[in-house]
């Protein structure tokens, strides 16, 4: 229940930054040694469990030899006195060094079973969280599980307290799951630059933070650095979310856990369109990153008439990107926003054409912005990011950090293009960096505000509905954006005169080459016919 918000890391011998990945990748390469005893999906799930439980094991021993050395020995196993700390309170059998000291027995696999059920028990946010006799279940080579205790135990997970050790941690092994398995098709991992992006886009303050498929919580993690980020409070956010898959939905809440943030993710996973859990929530802010181009998300005969299309085309089974956009919108309060990731293909598909036609004219579309491609891991899919916003007229944002005053936006969409920011980071994986980030920032909100802001070529540009519907309600950047031509200072008919002088004397070098060795065949021919 600590809260460590820092997204980078550092270990408490001050090993350099370089030392960090080796320490994540002798990690990943003893789960890939799992091969043979596990399914390669279930990896990160063994690994991850693991690392919670140590994790908060060493915070369990940290508190408890503090409590000895205060003299409170006879407070050690009483709850009330780690919880006022955030500590989660672990009886003997769920702590860390007593996982280490049976490693090697042949019921290892039982005692982590038993130590993650003992710890839900004992600590009430963690219900539903962890698995459920999940390494019992797993049968797993007990020299394997051995040998990944050791390495795991090696590692310094809470020295430096002021970095999230456990996050990065997460974040590698997601990642490294999404490069695996290619077909996740980047739902399950985003890189945390686009999440830092949609947060300084829409600034999620305080109020209600919604993620209609929230995966392992990441969106959530880095609203709260944000806000930390900010000097703003914490307490002034309410998080509520969903999750469909119920590996992913138990690590979201075991990720949220250990940094101490709260969050209502529903009663267990569940699909947001069948089965929504947050029917009345209105958010001030949604983030998310829905599947891309999910195909056969409802029946032929389902949810047809649902409340969320009201005004709408019902969105197409063979594609749900429409159905996560105006889900989104149905959650969004009176001033609400939302900030969200779809495939490319959304800006101009012809098969949901009347809902875009729709969704322009009520105006509640307030940012297009095309991303760089190759910024997931687990595709190099285009991808947009879109600003939805329910109020678009002037008005003062009510948050106590950025006290900005928004001029009246009505009947405009700022189109921004990014394909060519971003820097390359391991090998072919781009990466939007803080000064691009706020390079968009301070031109989006001076969009918003009205001062200042100016068209950029081949960057930004502020468009009119009415040039929309000139483009066929078209969404797609490059048909707003000015795209400098090049050669524009180039005098035309200087250079075509050039290029047809270089033309003919090629021509005529040609000839002359022609004709030499036509002469020359003629010569050795002559010369034949002498001898």
């Amino acid at each position: 229940m600590h809260i460590f918000l820092n997204g980078c890391i550092n270990h408490a011998t001050n090993m350099p930054k370089s030392k960090i990945k080796t320490i994540e990748q002798s990690l990943w390469d003893s789960a890939i040694k799992l091969r043979g005893s596990v399914e390669p999906g279930e990896y990160k799930h063994v690994v991850l469990s693991l690392i919670f439980l140590k994790y908060i094991g060493d915070i369990f021993k940290d508190r408890y030899d503090e409590l000895i050395s205060e003299g409170k020995q006879k407070y050690l196993d009483m709850i009330e006195f780690y919880a006022m700390k955030n500590v989660f309170y672990l009886p003997e059998v769920c702590r860390w060094e007593f996982i280490i000291k049976n490693a090697k027995q042949k019921d290892i696999s039982i005692k982590i079973d038993t130590a993650l059920k003992e710890i839900e028990k004992k600590n009430t946010s963690l219900k539903g969280a962890l698995p459920d006799n999940y390494f019992s279940r797993l049968n797993i080579d007990n020299s394997k599980l051995a040998a990944l205790l050791d390495i795991i135990n090696n590692i310094d997970l809470i020295s430096d307290k002021s970095k999230d050790v456990v996050g990065r941690v997460y974040e590698y092994f997601l990642k490294q799951f999404s490069i695996t398995e290619k077909n996740m098709k980047g739902e399950f991992y985003t890189p945390k630059c686009l999440v830092n992006l949609i947060a300084e886009l829409i600034e999620p303050y305080q109020g209600i933070i919604y993620d209609p498929c929230c995966g392992t919580g990441g969106m959530f993690v880095q609203s709260m650095q944000f806000i930390e980020a900010h000097k703003g409070n914490k307490k002034n956010v309410a998080i509520y979310g969903q999750e469909n898959i119920s590996t992913t939905y138990k690590l979201a809440r075991m990720n949220l856990a250990v940094r101490g943030i709260l969050a209502n993710l529903g009663d267990s996973a569940a699909d947001s369109f069948t089965k929504d859990q947050h029917k009345l929530l209105k958010a001030d802010f949604i983030m998310a990153n829905p599947p891309f181009n999910l195909k056969a998300w409802r029946a032929e005969n389902e949810l047809n008439n649902d409340y969320r299309w009201a005004g709408y085309e019902t969105p197409p089974v063979s594609n749900a990107n429409y159905a996560w956009v105006l889900h989104i919108i149905s959650k969004l309060s009176e001033n609400g926003t939302a900030g969200f990731l779809l495939a490319n293909g959304a800006l101009d598909d012809p098969d949901t054409f009347k809902i875009r036609k729709q969704l322009i004219e009520n105006d509640l579309i307030e940012g297009i912005i095309t991303l760089p491609r190759e910024t997931f891991y687990s595709t190099d899919i285009s991808v947009t990011l879109w600003i939805i916003t329910k109020n678009k007229k002037s008005r003062n944002l009510k948050n106590p950090i950025n006290k900005r005053a928004l001029r009246d936006r009505s009947n405009q969409i700022f189109f921004a293009d990014l394909r060519q920011w971003g820097s390359e980071v391991e090998k072919r994986f781009i990466e939007l960096k803080d000064k691009d980030i706020n390079n968009l920032k301070n031109l989006f909100h001076s969009w918003q505000e009205g001062a200042n802001y100016k068209d950029l070529a081949e960057t930004c540009k502020s468009v009119k509905i009415d040039d929309l519907k000139e483009k066929n309600y078209s969404l797609k950047c490059s048909d707003y954006i000015e795209f400098i031509n090049k050669d524009s200072a180039m005098n035309y008919e200087i250079e075509m005169k050039r290029i047809k002088k270089e033309f003919a004397n090629m021509l005529n070098n040609e000839n002359e080459a022609k004709e030499k060795l036509l002469d020359s065949f003629k010569k050795l021919g002559h010369e034949i016919k002498t001898k």
